[in-house]
């Protein structure tokens, strides 16, 4: 696994060293809730090993991701009644943290996401993210 200089927190929650609501998680990749998400259910994807960005992933680790991402999204839909998703990524230009990862964001219609001008929101306590992560891990399963 490539190493992350100077600690990476994308690691760290694969690894788990550090605290994250776990919605997703296969040999070669992981998905999390954001801990300030745009909408609940707002969750992260990403490869277990550590890539800075989409050029910088390995080919055959292409596919998988987004297939994963797929299942994520179908996911929002069935388990937090959304109507859509918003699936997205950066690279280097506003990443927020240097470990290549997928936004995967439950929509619905007039939900004030208008452009790239996000308002974040959060959770009201840890019961509640980790009740959304319970709802998407549930729907996840039923997309296998």
């Amino acid at each position: 696994m490539p190493s992350a200089a100077g600690g990476c927190v994308f690691c760290e929650i694969v690894k788990g060293e550090h605290q994250a609501h776990v919605v997703l998680d296969t040999g070669d990749a992981m998905a999390f809730l954001d801990n300030r998400p745009l909408f609940k259910g707002h969750t992260l994807l990403v490869p277990k090993q550590h890539h800075e960005t989409l050029p910088d992933l390995p080919a055959e680790l292409l596919a998988p991701l987004f297939g994963y991402a797929q299942r994520l999204a179908a996911a929002m839909e069935e388990a937090l009644e959304a109507a859509g998703s918003f699936v997205a990524m950066n690279n280097r230009i506003s990443q927020s943290v240097p470990h290549l990862h997928i936004h995967v964001v439950p929509r619905n219609r007039k939900d004030g996401l208008r452009g790239f001008f996000w308002p974040r929101t959060k959770y009201a306590s840890e019961d509640e993210a980790a009740a959304y992560a319970t709802r998407l891990r549930e729907a996840l399963n039923e997309f296998r």
